[in-house]
């Protein structure tokens, strides 16, 4: 693995950061009024809307398997505006592209990892993910905001004596990482992520286990020590964006 000293060497991003500098951080709690649990989560310019909501009832698959438990499902979408070009809504092609249901099974899969589903008897949390602005990581800046609106969510379940106790085992976060300009970076924006010749997504909990790992060389590859500097940053980057989560969660349960 390379040494952290030798990957912090001094380096010009587009935007000025430090090779192992997050993009400013900020998440806006309560935003969707008619959600149980809500948030606008931002990096830089990155922006996401992340709402969850509770339907008193499971998926049919699951009442005729009789699966014992309650469901937890995302969606996720782009909005038209969110891009330089305007991006053509699903429902007007008639379908959702590869990309969107690849992302919002991501978001999915990283929530149900950290979560009992067994404690969720009879219910069904959905989180619902629209991206306003998009500039780079809309699936980790996802990821991240949802399971603060879905922490919240839960926790006003609780406190209104319609959940027993806490499904959440744990918590969860996710960040890119890539090699731009042969550099290891953390944290791409738009201009960094398309031209980066190593692009990766981790997605982790906060006691430090990996959920996903989604990494590819483009046009190029990489070596075993380079994908452990790329872990190594993501670890340092989620450790913080851990922090964040857990002081909006405590801000949103003030609202």
């Amino acid at each position: 693995m390379l040494p952290m000293t030798d990957i912090l060497a001094p380096f010009a991003r587009p935007d000025g950061r430090a090779i192992d500098q997050l993009r400013p951080i900020s998440f806006e709690t309560g935003i969707a009024p008619h959600a149980l649990g809500s948030v606008l989560v931002s990096f830089e310019k990155t922006r996401v809307i992340c709402a969850a909501s509770i339907d008193e009832r499971v998926p049919g698959w699951m009442r005729a398997q009789k699966v014992e438990g309650g469901w937890m499902t995302a969606e996720y979408s782009m909005l038209p505006y969110s891009t330089l070009d305007r991006k053509q809504r699903d429902i007007s092609r008639g379908k959702a592209d590869g990309r969107t249901i690849e992302i919002q099974r991501l978001i999915g899969r990283s929530l149900r990892a950290v979560f009992d589903l067994k404690k969720l008897t009879g219910k069904t949390l959905w989180i619902d993910c629209d991206v306003l602005q998009a500039d780079g990581g809309t699936r980790t800046a996802s990821i991240t905001g949802a399971y603060v609106a879905a922490q919240i969510a839960i926790q006003k379940l609780i406190a209104d004596g319609k959940l027993a106790e806490n499904p959440f085992t744990d918590s969860v976060a996710a960040v890119s990482v890539g090699v731009f300009k042969d550099t290891p970076v953390l944290d791409l924006n738009y201009v960094e992520d398309k031209d980066a010749t190593v692009d990766a997504n981790l997605v982790m909990t906060g006691s430090g286990k990996y959920v996903e790992v989604q990494s590819s060389g483009e046009e190029a590859t990489f070596t075993r020590d380079e994908m452990n500097t790329l872990l190594d940053l993501g670890a340092k980057g989620i450790a913080e964006i851990n922090l964040l989560q857990e002081a909006a969660i405590a801000e949103g349960l003030k609202l």
